[in-house]
């Protein structure tokens, strides 16, 4: 896959870096990403992706925007309220960047549909905010064989971590989030600058893994602590009892 004359210069930052260069450029051109969620997470992961040029960005949301999310999702503005956060964060990435294919998927993603959604993509960022959409999506990628970058964040704590199989989420988390009612930030609350670092940061570790910069995060979980202003690492074991990824 080759840049355009335009293509080039657009991305003549990123080409002059040596770890990235014209052929990790072409890399990102090629890649195909699903974003899970549109809210804080993605508001600050569709905006780094498609301004590194990801070929395909599907994103994955039901939800429309609410007063309440505009602290921390600056994809939208007041008069966005009632409207669909897929078609708007569509509309953002056309206006940033013309090169990058974009598809809105207004559906709740869930067990029945997952990996219909996901197959035929490289890897998966999943930023939405509960266990069982967390969960349904991280069995499709176990299934389908697709790494999955999972971001979280709520109140002052935020978490990235990218899984390719084994170990899975499931590993890290059990079996006992699959409800539908488990804590979100909508009761907990969450500061707004947080879900924009850890958002961020989740789109720097996609890039990095795309083009094959630095060493491996495979099953390493990264902490953030927005009150201490800290980062820590720890690593994931797998589950030998997994009901997705043992055995």
């Amino acid at each position: 896959m080759t840049l355009t004359d335009a293509e080039l210069d657009r991305y003549a930052r990123h080409i002059v870096l040596p770890q990235v260069g014209g052929m990790g450029q072409r890399r990102l051109k090629e890649a195909r990403i699903a974003v899970v969620g549109a809210g804080g997470i993605g508001s600050a992961v569709i905006p780094a992706l498609a301004g590194a040029g990801i070929g395909r960005l599907t994103i994955i949301d039901s939800d429309v925007v609410e007063l309440a999310n505009l602290h921390r999702q600056p994809l939208y503005r007041e008069r966005d309220s009632g409207y669909s956060k897929a078609d708007l964060a569509l509309q953002f990435v056309h206006r940033l960047n013309r090169f990058v294919e974009a598809l809105p998927v207004q559906v709740r993603i869930g067990p029945d549909n997952a990996g219909a959604l996901i197959e035929d993509h490289d890897l998966v960022i999943d930023g939405s905010d509960n266990f069982a959409t967390r969960l349904a999506v991280s069995d499709a990628c176990v299934s389908l064989g697709i790494p999955l970058l999972s971001a979280a964040a709520v109140q002052f704590q935020g978490q990235v971590g990218l899984f390719r199989s084994r170990p899975c989420y499931r590993c890290f988390v059990g079996d006992a989030f699959d409800a539908d009612d488990c804590d979100n930030c909508a009761e907990l609350g969450v500061l707004d600058a947080l879900t924009a670092s850890v958002g961020s940061f989740a789109a720097l570790v996609a890039i990095n893994m795309i083009i094959g910069i630095g060493d491996d995060q495979t099953g390493k979980l990264q902490l953030f602590d927005g009150e201490r202003l800290s980062w820590r690492v720890i690593k994931i074991p797998p589950d030998p009892k997994c009901r997705a990824c043992g055995g």
